[in-house]
């Protein structure tokens, strides 16, 4: 036998045993393609500060098919002499969505004409939110025609349309030239309203002819900053400093409000000005629907806010006191968001990305804000603002993701979770920057106020850092450097070490220090404080978070569970359903009686039986520690800095409008 023929003997059966076939040195190696990437060419210039150079936009839009939800819309884009190409924008990345949220799968029946000759088009192959024209020679304007199909249930995104109100965004229903800074791009905007229907928005010029209402000509930039709410019932409140409320309701009994209730409503505005030294609008408007046929909404906008409350909100108020600090939130955003805004937050179109890395204090400190200033105003009891911190205080006090992901890091959620839901959102993480980046600023308060023996606070740095310029209307950016100095102008302290420890490190303790320098303390009892107590009672939800480890809806469904919780351990997961509690059928008040009844060395485990798709499995959830609510309770007798951080402003100072 010849060596080669030895070698294949010996090895053949080696590679046979092991599976595999071993490729001899002598055999020529098979041919494999092996493609090279194909440039990406850009097919889109970026935005350059000049004027559109073809003229005023004609943006009509018909709103008044509120049977099938479709708004249509005919938009003239005039062209300059000679222009043979044009490229169209859908609006991307949104203001205030902190991410690219521009709901194009909602446009639809999309036709362009060239002077009245429609013309084909191509959607751009990269970046599929433009739309490239070739223009015939001598086109002198272009028409788009073309149908927004909102949302008919929330299955298909929120709702922006019924029959008694709607909610337009221009964004959503509308183009822009390719190329131009937004602020440089006119538009001419007119809607057609269902009959009888009243419109309120931040433009101006507003004129009404039958149901054809028209504004004045406006940049393409404040025009996506002034939503419409409109709606067949509907009442004005001014609330003084130039600030009004128009509120649209479900039903015209929704808005027979108190005027000692709505008078609080002037109170915030007062102490917001009080608080921020100055105002960065001519006028605002808060656009409020009452419903819950429309979708909720809290937006914020430089001159306006797009809100909405339950129905009952305004008419049933101490039992809606839960649900009512949006307004407050989104109040403060004219000064911190949208005045005030991070340096790579703000961009010349809706093209370009925004990086959010500074949501901590655009939305962490308005969020700090929009509780202080709800408390001080009385828009929201002191109890249910301490009952909200303690909410905050208790999750991140056992909130597992805070181990391995930074407050930061969760300021880019919103780009690529997109507010979808998550199977552990606990160890996931969401958008925390929020609500720990609000305990954050309370913990800088009190630093400010113990340093220099309360005759500062947060509210200084609020005047020296959003109160700036006084009347001006337009943007003002900052980064991470002008808040450290902002904040050293007003106490000098280790700002930098501060904020890069509690908010760009992860596995910190509990963000419990403003709460605790404030003089209080977080607890647990075994009953929900008044704003856990007031949601649970409205959703009809049961949060046993702190105890079980899951959150149940009205009819006992998992909606979540907390990583390495005991319902976790036991394997019990979203998409379980209890079904029954120690052998009897489900209900929230036996299954509190039996996490109490097993509390204590001697408990025994919670049985429950869970159904899970098709199966049923009793299983048994070891937890001994009774039921558990987070509140904060003060830690000595009197008044505590907490206290005076929440207590009016402007009591002693009297009303000027």
């Amino acid at each position: 036998m010849k060596k080669s023929m030895v070698a294949r003997a010996l090895f053949a059966p080696l590679s046979l045993t092991l599976g595999f076939i071993v490729p001899l040195a002598v055999q020529a190696q098979a041919p494999r393609s092996a493609p090279v990437t194909v440039p990406i060419s850009p097919g889109i210039q970026d935005a350059v500060d000049t004027p559109w150079p073809g003229g005023t936009i004609a943006l009509d839009i018909d709103a008044t098919d509120i049977t099938r939800g479709v708004f249509r819309v005919v938009e003239t884009i005039p062209v300059a002499a000679g222009t043979s190409t044009l490229i169209l924008q859908y609006p991307q990345w949104l203001p205030g969505n902190h991410g690219p949220r521009g709901p194009l799968p909602q446009i639809a029946d999309m036709h362009f004409f060239a002077d009245g000759q429609e013309i084909r088009w191509t959607r751009d192959p990269v970046e599929v939110f433009a739309f490239h024209l070739a223009l015939p020679q001598g086109t002198r304007e272009v028409t788009a025609r073309f149908v927004h199909t909102s949302p008919l249930q929330t299955s298909e995104g929120r709702i922006v349309m019924t029959r008694e109100m709607l909610n337009l965004q221009w964004e959503k229903m509308s183009l822009y030239p390719a190329g131009h800074y937004v602020r440089q791009i006119m538009v001419k905007p007119v809607v057609t309203f269902p009959q009888g229907w009243a419109v309120s928005t931040a433009l101006d010029g507003q004129a009404q002819d039958g149901n054809r209402v028209t504004w004045d000509v406006v940049d393409y930039e404040q025009l996506v900053d002034s939503p419409i709410f409109a709606g067949k019932y509907a009442r004005n409140w001014d609330l003084g400093h130039g600030v009004s409320m128009n509120v649209v309701a479900d039903k015209p009994e929704l808005l027979d409000a108190k005027p000692e209730n709505m008078a609080r409503y002037n109170t915030l505005v007062d102490e917001a000005l009080a608080t921020f030294g100055a105002r960065h609008f001519d006028r605002y408007t808060f656009l409020l629907a009452l419903t819950d046929r429309m979708g909720g909404i809290g937006l914020e906008h430089q001159r306006s806010s797009e809100n909405q409350y339950e129905p009952k909100a305004l008419t049933q108020w101490d039992e809606y006191d839960w649900g009512r600090n949006v307004i407050a939130h989104e109040f403060v955003h004219s000064w911190d968001g949208k005045y005030r805004r991070p340096a790579k937050m703000w961009t010349p179109d809706y093209r370009q990305p925004m990086q959010g890395n500074l949501l901590w204090v655009y939305e962490g400190q308005t969020q700090f804000w929009g509780l202080v200033l709800a408390a001080r105003s009385g828009i929201q009891t002191k109890e249910t603002i301490l009952g909200a911190l303690a909410g905050s205080a208790g999750l991140y006090s056992e909130l597992p993701g805070r181990e391995w992901r930074s407050v930061e890091d969760t300021t880019h959620d919103p780009i690529f979770g997109a507010r979808r839901p998550k199977p552990f959102a606990s160890l996931s993480r969401g958008e925390d920057y929020y609500n720990e980046g609000a305990l954050v600023w309370l913990e800088a308060d009190q630093i400010i106020r113990a340093g220099t023996g309360g005759k500062k606070g947060l509210d200084d740095f609020a005047k020296a850092f959003f109160g700036v310029r006084d009347g001006d209307i337009g943007q003002l950016t900052y980064d991470f450097a002008d808040v450290v100095g902002t904040l050293n102008s007003i106490y000098p302290y280790d700002w930098a070490n501060f904020l890069e420890t509690r908010i760009e490190t992860p596995g910190q303790p509990a963000p419990l220090g403003g709460v605790e320098r404030a003089g209080y303390r977080l607890v647990w009892k075994d009953a929900p404080n008044p704003y856990d107590k007031a949601r649970m009672g409205y959703t009809k939800t049961l949060n046993l978070y702190h105890s079980l480890g899951i959150t149940l809806n009205k009819d006992g469904g998992v909606t979540s569970t907390r990583w390495d919780s005991p319902a976790f351990d036991a394997g019990i997961v979203t998409d379980a359903k209890i079904v029954a509690v120690n052998g009897t059928a489900y209900d929230p008040d036996i299954l509190k009686a039996a996490i109490t009844a097993a509390k204590g060395a001697d408990g025994v485990p919670v049985e429950l039986l869970v159904k899970r798709g098709d199966s049923f499995q009793t299983i048994a959830v070891n937890w001994t520690g009774g039921l558990r609510w987070p509140w904060l309770e003060p830690v000595g007798k009197g008044e505590q800095a907490l206290d005076r951080l929440l207590a009016s402003r402007t009591k002693s100072i009297g009303r000027t409008n």
